[in-house]
């Protein structure tokens, strides 16, 4: 799953590298656009275009015989029964070209939110992080250290919540720049990445975990972590980030799905998908 991440990272990484600067709508477009392209390739090579026009149609046809005989009971509920069996018809047509688009659509959402869903710290700005330990693990008597890279200051000392079988330091940004945290734990470190500062649209991976396959495929920007260790993740709680538009703070999942589907039935016509 390591390998497949990484590939899928240094697309959209490709993508948004020459929108990191300007408004990060800039990249939200790009990324949309080229998504509604790849989806609409998808669907037409997966989909049973015959299928899904002759059931449109038999759509189209009944709507129109309930408009002409509507002052007929008989003819009117005949043509509602035939038109919910050809929607039928169509959602079936539909399942195949969803099922095979679930999953790179899955695989760019992750990578996205590594661009899109958390904003850095700030310089002089505060956070905390937090190691998740094994049920197993005592974090009272665990020998658990945290040292910070340049830049970042641990402002206080490790708190242990047993009944959350966690470990949490307050750290304080300096100055701007990404490093690396280690944490140390029976002669093993482990490392989780942290950034302050940077451009408009920065990575940023809050989690690094060994968790189980879908953990991995939603949290993308790390390698799992080490075995053998009591340490199951590292979490830095980074603030949230939106996009602003209109005096709004619009959800950057809102703004991809939305862009998305205008560019998809905007170029449906030009690819000949019928959708």
């Amino acid at each position: 799953m390591h390998v497949v991440n990484l590939v899928f990272g240094k697309v959209v990484d490709l993508i948004l590298l020459p929108f990191r600067d300007p408004s990060p709508w800039f990249g939200m477009t790009a990324v949309s656009l080229l998504t509604a392209l790849l989806m609409l390739e998808v669907y037409k090579l997966t989909s049973n275009q015959a299928a899904i026009r002759r059931a449109k149609d038999r759509i189209k046809a009944h709507l129109y015989e309930m408009r002409l005989y509507k002052d007929n009971m008989r003819v009117t509920l005949a043509a509602q029964g035939a038109m919910i069996k050809a929607n039928l018809a169509y959602m079936a047509a539909n399942l195949k070209p969803l099922a095979v688009m679930i999953v790179p659509l899955v695989l760019i959402l992750a990578q996205l939110s590594l661009w899109f869903d958390r904003a850095t710290l700030r310089p002089g700005e505060e956070t905390l992080v937090k190691a998740g330990l094994e049920e197993t693990a005592d974090p009272v008597t665990l020998d658990l250290t945290l040292e910070a890279p340049p830049g970042l200051e641990i402002t206080a000392p490790a708190v242990r919540i047993p009944d959350e079988h966690e470990v949490v330091w307050r750290v304080k940004a300096l100055a701007p720049g990404a490093g690396k945290l280690l944490l140390r734990t029976g002669g093993i470190a482990i490392e989780k990445s942290i950034v302050a500062g940077g451009r408009t649209l920065t990575k940023v991976s809050a989690l690094a975990s060994r968790g189980s396959f879908w953990k991995r495929v939603l949290h993308p920007g790390e390698r799992p972590l080490p075995k053998g260790t009591p340490v199951r993740s590292v979490e830095v709680l980074y603030p949230a980030k939106s996009l602003s538009a209109f005096g709004l703070n619009i959800h950057w999942l809102v703004a991809y799905l939305v862009l998305s589907i205008v560019f998809g039935f905007a170029l449906k016509g030009v690819f000949k998908v019928e959708l």
